[in-house]
């Protein structure tokens, strides 16, 4: 009876010989550098005698070791990143709490701006801070409090960007238009935007540090935002103004 050829299946394609494995891997002496994870499953030869002759086999455990050595520092490495990551964080968050709860416990306008100026240095563990404001052709009772820095013009704009709320600068010296007579101190700096209300003027929250570095790109900034928000809505609860 003749074979339906419905019934045939098709032959599965033959895999690479030994020989072609074997010379693959000549013509592509790093493939186990590309490939690294392939270390680990692969079985390695014993360790040869020394006097096994000319052709002895290349000791590939001691390879495998090597990499799983440098694996571990790596991930031992990342770790300790982490965890400093995560206390640093906590630190920070427990600071920026401290500041909101300063604010929010301001028995005045004059305290409150006496506690950014003054006490956020010390809270935040920075050297100076500042509260800058642009002028206004609306007169706002209040807002040119003692503490309070006068910037230029569209002074905000210029210094943080247009399309930006925060700035930091790891490596800068201090403006006097900023930081005024402390501006000698700062070799490190932040902006950020403050949005007090339509009736008043655009004002700008800054710190200063004189460590290099303490402010930076990868830092996140949204503590520093939530303190601005706090900042901004304790003002407008003060001056008794519009959001």
């Amino acid at each position: 009876m003749a074979r339906n050829p419905t019934d045939i299946s098709p032959a599965e394609p033959p895999g690479p010989t030994a020989q072609e494995v074997a010379a693959y891997l000549r013509a592509h002496p790093d493939f186990l550098v590309e490939h690294p994870d392939l270390v680990q499953v692969l079985a390695p030869p014993a360790r040869m005698a020394p006097d096994a002759g000319p052709r002895s086999v290349v000791d590939m455990q001691q390879f495998m070791l090597k990499r799983l050595q440098v694996e571990i520092d790596r991930l031992k490495r990342d770790q300790r990143d982490l965890v400093q990551t995560g206390r640093s964080n906590l630190a920070i968050q427990s600071r920026v709490h401290a500041a909101s709860l300063a604010l929010l416990s301001a028995t005045s306008f004059e305290h409150l701006i006496q506690t950014v100026t003054t006490d956020f240095a010390v809270l935040l563990d920075v050297d100076v801070v500042m509260l800058c404001l642009e002028p206004s052709a609306s007169s706002v009772p209040g807002m040119r409090a003692a503490g309070v820095q006068v910037l230029a013009t569209n002074a905000v704009d210029r210094l943080i960007g247009e399309n930006r709320d925060v700035i930091l600068r790891p490596d800068v010296a201090g403006d006097p238009a900023i930081f005024g007579a402390a501006a000698g101190l700062v070799r490190s700096d932040a902006f950020i935007r403050l949005r007090i209300s339509a009736k008043a003027p655009s004002g700008l929250l800054a710190f200063g540090s004189r460590r290099v570095g303490a402010f930076h790109a990868n830092q996140g900034t949204e503590l520093l935002g939530y303190l601005a928000r706090v900042l901004e809505s304790c003002i407008r609860a003060w001056l008794d103004l519009p959001a």
